[in-house]
């Protein structure tokens, strides 16, 4: 989709678990730096400082792509709507640039909220649709009930997790992936295979894994609250892995490791 797909887009600045100054100086950086794609929700808490630091940047609203999340908290008639409001005000936008449900109903009816998530597209309060954390077959049904496109699925997404299922989907449903956890939390920047790549190319072994991910043909969401990685990371379109080594670092997904379980996460649907 458009939005997603414009260079400036693909790289996107997440702000979970960020708070307080610590949330200020990154994003600042960030900003700085050149991301134009914001990644918040309602969930993290930060919307209001999120919004307040991007309205005091030099850049004018307009340059970015705001992206948010409905907390499943607020997935019923009485609270989606008046939920997006308060994201809009504290964002302090006129409109949501891409709007997500944050994880599928713990019921699995996905009916209910992503007719509500139309809603509040039709009423003028989103721009762009999406969910996070949706299976495959979620992927599926979710096009037959929505009468808008859906922008993106945001999913865990790394070089130790084999996402082909999602992949698959991603080309049947024609809805594209968007990464969280794009590094493992660091866990695939302790494989050798990546420090050897990042050896060759001359690059850190979070640029090797972001690349990979990108070239998969999922866009990334980052986070660090150093400066230099913040501008590494954003630096992953100045090289081209090879075909070759894409295909090392895709053996590397058979290491099924998952960051966000479903211990972790009890609400999470069984993954694909």
């Amino acid at each position: 989709m458009p939005c997603y797909y414009q260079k400036n887009f693909q790289r996107a600045f997440g702000t979970f678990p960020l708070q307080d100054q610590t949330l200020t100086d990154a994003l600042t950086c960030a900003i700085e730096t050149g991301y134009r794609a914001i990644d918040t929700a309602q969930m993290y808490g930060n919307e209001a400082q999120t919004g307040e630091c991007i309205a005091h940047s030099t850049i004018t609203t307009s340059e970015f792509l705001i992206t948010t999340k409905v907390h499943p908290d607020n997935f019923n008639e009485a609270l989606f709507l008046p939920s997006v409001e308060q994201s809009i005000k504290d964002l302090q936008t006129d409109v949501i640039d891409v709007l997500l449900l944050h994880w599928p109903p713990v019921d699995g009816n996905i009916e209910p909220s992503l007719k509500l998530l139309n809603k509040a597209a039709d009423e003028g309060l989103a721009r762009h649709i999406g969910i996070s954390n949706y299976t495959a077959q979620m992927m599926r049904e979710a096009i037959a009930i929505t009468n808008r496109p859906l922008v993106t699925n945001q999913v865990e997404f790394h070089p130790l997790l084999n996402q082909d299922i999602l992949l698959s989907a991603s080309v049947e449903t024609e809805i594209p992936l968007s990464s969280y956890c794009s590094v493992a939390r660091g866990k695939a920047l302790e494989a050798p295979l990546i420090n050897q790549l990042a050896t060759q190319y001359n690059c850190t072994a979070a640029q090797i894994a972001l690349r990979w991910a990108l070239q998969k043909g999922v866009t990334i969401n980052t986070m660090s609250t150093k400066p230099q990685n913040i501008r590494s990371n954003y630096a992953v379109m100045e090289f081209t892995l090879s075909s070759i080594d894409m295909a090392k670092i895709d053996e590397l997904t058979q290491t099924n490791y998952r960051a966000v379980t479903k211990e972790r996460v009890p609400w999470a649907p069984q993954w694909d």
